[in-house]
């Protein structure tokens, strides 16, 4: 098996002649840099990763793959590697094949080691340049991911996505709080895939759907004949993850019991098979999560309390729905516009009032209550009778919370939020629209903390 070489690795270094090899080896450890030599190219290229922060020096002229040939492998698999050619027999035509096939350098034998130095140092520079933008476009580009798997620009949400992206690249263990659909597992694989784990596995599984007889089994992991009916060895949840990340999910519901172990698995990062004795080292980060208040239940004695407090480290918690303001409006058209393209449908845009509707609902089930009123609603259903589905566990006498004068005014907030998501290239537009003067409509929408800046258009002309 070819070994990948160690990422504090800045010169791999290759030549067939032995005695070379360890001059300029020498060379470059003299100089302070970290270097692996190999005698020859075969298998070289497999011992890079695409990430490696270091540079190739390499001869051209050697058995079996030769400096050209390990270039255009590189090259394949990382094309701004800056890989040194050096050869012995200088002709002008070999030069210009190297560099036009993408040499950083190319020295001619004998050379002086200042030569050698200077061009590592400088391409090493490079590198580093290079790694450093690659990383800014991944970060980019996993903050435009992120944003699309939760959406929403509330502040409750602006600040969850920046918690989130602050603790993806960290090793803590997290907790997540959030009520239930509130999108827990979400943001536990937005936590790995934005990690350095994202190419392991991530295993989620629910304590609290698991029956008492098999969550340990299921959790850890058995040996033929732990107990009844274990015929063969199972792999628990745990050890599965192992390289990744493991979600646990409603960790309220486990037994006293089973959480002394997870507290011990998590202190000393080993699991035992039930029915084993081997200990069974494992590189996993734990994302728990919970609808409870865990101290509260620590205190009832439902709860471990020095388990709370090994969780406890890095929590994270989820804003209800009704905490979100205009983003249920946006998160309904976004489920909603997805579901009717998934089935083939023209997409449906919500009225004034139904807006005013969506507002004023509690949304006890959250995201996922929103979720499948949306669905409905792109397949053509009523709206109330969507609503009306999701609340029937309410009192049929309920009435909206506030006075009469709060609920006019949330449902004339709600008229023009919604009517600024519609596109409108002007004030006067809006305002026609609305059917109000424009002095009015400035007055509203600063009395509401709205702006024109939130219309689907462009910006106002002013001077309609």
């Amino acid at each position: 098996m070819t070994l990948p070489l160690d990422a504090r690795t800045q010169v791999l270094l290759i030549d067939d002649d032995p005695h070379l090899r360890q001059a300029l080896s020498q060379t470059l450890d003299l100089a302070g840099l970290k270097v692996a030599s190999l005698a020859d190219a075969q298998g070289a290229a497999a011992r890079i990763e695409r990430d490696w922060p270091g540079v190739v020096v390499s001869d051209i002229r050697m058995p079996g793959i030769d400096g050209l040939q390990l270039l255009e492998q590189l090259h394949q698999q990382d094309p701004e590697l800056p890989v040194l050619l050096i050869t012995g027999h200088g002709d002008v035509p070999l030069a210009v094949q190297a560099m036009r096939a993408g040499a950083y350098d190319f020295l001619e034998k004998p050379f002086p080691s200042e030569h050698l130095l200077d061009s590592v140092r400088r391409a090493l520079a490079l590198r580093r340049l290079v790694l450093d933008n690659r990383s800014l476009r991944l970060a980019l580009s996993d903050r435009n991911e992120l944003s699309a798997r939760l959406v929403g620009q509330s502040a409750a949400m602006l600040r969850l996505r920046e918690q989130i992206g602050a603790l993806a690249g960290i090793a803590a263990d997290v907790l997540i709080l959030g009520e239930t659909g509130a999108g827990k597992e979400v943001v536990a694989r937005a936590l790995h895939d934005l990690s350095s784990r994202r190419g392991g596995p991530f295993v989620a599984i629910n304590a609290g759907a698991l029956a008492e007889s098999v969550v340990e089994s299921e959790l850890f992991g058995h040996e033929p004949g732990a107990f009844t009916g274990a015929q063969k060895r199972r792999i628990g949840k745990f050890e599965f993850a192992n390289g990744g990340t493991l979600f646990l999910d409603e960790i309220e519901s486990m037994s006293l019991e089973v959480q002394v172990k997870l507290l011990r698995l998590l202190q000393e990062r080993v699991v035992e098979r039930l029915g084993g004795n081997q200990l069974i080292p494992l590189d996993i980060r734990v994302i728990a999560a919970t609808k409870e208040d865990l101290r509260q239940a620590a205190d009832q004695g439902r709860f471990r309390a020095d388990l709370y407090y090994r969780l406890n480290v890095a929590p994270l918690r989820i804003p209800p729905l009704r905490e979100r303001g205009d983003d249920i409006l946006l998160l309904f058209q976004h489920f909603a516009d997805a579901a009717g393209s998934r089935h083939g449908l023209p997409l449906r845009e919500l009225q004034s009032a139904q807006c005013a509707q969506l507002l004023r609902h509690p949304w006890p089930g959250n995201v996922r209550e929103l979720q499948n009123v949306a669905e409905r609603f792109a397949l053509g259903l009523d709206l109330d009778l969507g609503l009306q589905l999701e609340s029937q566990a309410r009192s049929d006498d309920a009435t909206p919370s506030g006075s009469l004068s709060e609920q006019v005014e949330a449902f004339e907030r709600a008229l023009i939020a919604a009517e600024l998501s519609r596109p409108h290239n002007s004030l006067r537009s809006l305002a026609e629209a609305l059917g109000v003067p424009r002095k009015t409509l400035h007055d509203k929408l600063r009395k509401h903390g709205l702006s024109f800046a939130d219309a689907g258009g462009s910006s106002p002309d002013e001077t309609e």
